[in-house]
């Protein structure tokens, strides 16, 4: 396995680290050591995300295996650590309802796609959604709320604005599939 795809596994393993922290916490709605652990945690897994791509362009170890494991550890985390902020009443339902739907119909649409045998890159204004929605989830893990609910409304609008992109992009897909 190159390292690009550990990475990318290492990304995985990290969420049930992150997990355990969250269910031992006596108080997780005030920032303590557990909660800057999981910052910290979320934060390296984070950066797995943009090394593992780096790095797999860069040395062209570009597997089927990584494909299809680093869009799914990206949601795996990102929805960890939206519904453990809903659990901690610091994000809104409706919030991880929107972007989660985001998520599997665009996943879906990639599916699709690549059953057509069509690649389907991410869009600039996708790289913002995602971007946006990882400094949110920062700063709320981190506990700074006011600035991290802000950001996370630019990003829910960034995610509502970007799904609508993907899906006008690429109705095609829809026509096209058998």
């Amino acid at each position: 396995m190159n390292i690009p795809n550990r990475l990318t596994v290492l990304r995985v393993l990290i969420i049930p680290f992150m997990l355990i922290l969250y269910y031992i916490d006596p108080e997780p709605e005030i920032l303590n050591g557990f909660s800057i652990a999981i910052a910290i945690l979320f934060i390296l897994a984070s950066l797995t995300d943009f090394f593992d791509g780096f790095l797999a362009r860069r040395w062209n170890v570009i597997t089927v295996f990584g494909k299809f494991l680093d869009p799914l550890a990206d949601k795996l985390l990102v929805m960890f650590a939206l519904l453990m902020l809903l659990d901690m009443g610091f994000v809104d339902m409706w919030i991880v309802l929107v972007i989660l739907t985001r998520e599997f119909i665009v996943t879906g649409i990639r599916l699709i796609a690549v059953d057509g045998g069509k690649v389907i890159a991410a869009s600039s204004l996708g790289k913002y959604k995602t971007a946006s929605t990882m400094v949110a989830l920062i700063l709320l893990l981190f506990h700074i709320l006011l600035p991290g609910i802000i950001v996370l409304y630019i990003a829910t609008a960034l995610t509502i604005i970007s799904g609508f992109e993907y899906i006008l992009k690429n109705q095609h897909s829809f026509k096209d599939a058998k």
